[in-house]
């Protein structure tokens, strides 16, 4: 089998700042993340102590002499901004328990970055047709199998890029003879990496932007606004809590159109109560967000 190079680092993004990193035996990837983030706090685990120790002295990684596939991780529930390592479910009994384990310590604005190797890579598909296969104790994917994993591990976004490996003249073309689709190239595609987030990409800005319990009132108090449940007092409490944390119009207005089900109330409700001249403001904004007016006629 070939061994996959290290490219997950290049599925971060130029506006990523992670304070919290684990690294899932792959150490090629410590050192650009020790230059890339020089505030976090790196923690490395592998089964392995020889290649333990070779980080035992490096500042600003923590190491865990553990195996992720039979011990539970010894760290908090969301505490980490990124999960790094190739191929972790590759060798694992039941890969959505691993999966789905992983989302549990990432924060809400966390991030998976990983890879699979892809069962319909010609490599893989010339071996079977001369009778041979060595992947008796790995689990490999299809990408649309991978997804759909992902998506039931609790992941709410994903981001895909292939790493290919050119065939051999004349290869793909039998293969498609065979019957085998080679829909955008997915046959040359050896390994897919991914970068599974837990929140929608605008739900995570929202999320990072201020604490989990001034979120929570927010929301509890545009509800509240929303369904007319004791109307003045919410909105009194609503604008004090804007006031008092410094919520500006247009984070009321993303949150607004991320939290609130039926928005002409929301408006009607809070314009009753108040006059504040944001109200405006953050009206246009928040349907702007969705490309619509507010009586829910599509923006011309």
């Amino acid at each position: 089998m070939e061994k996959i190079k290290p490219n997950l680092t290049g599925f971060i993004d130029a506006g990523d700042f992670f304070k919290t990193i684990l690294v899932i035996e792959s150490p090629e990837y410590i050192s650009e993340l020790l230059e890339r983030f020089p505030t976090a706090e790196i923690f490395f685990i592998t089964p392995d102590e020889e290649v333990a120790e070779k980080f035992s002295g490096t500042e600003r990684v923590k190491i865990f002499i553990l195996d992720y596939r039979e011990e539970r991780l010894p760290f908090d529930e969301e505490f980490f901004d990124l999960i790094i390592g190739d191929l972790t479910l590759e060798v694992v009994v039941n890969p959505q328990d691993i999966a789905a384990g992983f989302s549990t310590f990432l924060k809400q604005t966390g991030v998976w970055l990983t890879s699979f190797r892809n069962i319909r890579h010609w490599s893989i598909l010339e071996r079977l047709m001369k009778g041979h296969f060595g992947g008796i104790v790995s689990r490999f994917y299809t990408r649309l199998e991978f997804e759909r994993l992902m998506y039931a591990s609790f992941y709410k976004h994903l981001r895909a890029s292939p790493l290919r490996r050119k065939a051999p003249e004349g290869l793909i073309k039998k293969l498609e003879e065979c019957g085998f689709e080679n829909i955008g190239g997915d046959l040359e595609v050896e390994f897919w990496l991914i970068r599974a987030a837990r929140s929608m990409p605008e739900m995570s800005l929202l999320k990072s932007m201020f604490t989990p319990e001034i979120r929570a009132r927010l929301a509890r108090l545009l509800h509240r606004i929303e369904y007319e449940t004791d109307l003045e007092d919410s909105v009194k409490k609503f604008w004090n809590l804007c006031d008092e944390e410094k919520i500006f119009t247009d984070y009321i207005a993303a949150f607004v159109r991320s939290v609130v089900i039926h928005r002409e109330n929301f408006y009607k409700n809070l314009s009753a109560c108040s006059s504040r001249p944001e109200i405006p403001e953050i009206i246009d904004e928040a349907e702007s967000l969705y490309d619509v007016e507010p009586d829910g006629g599509l923006r011309k």
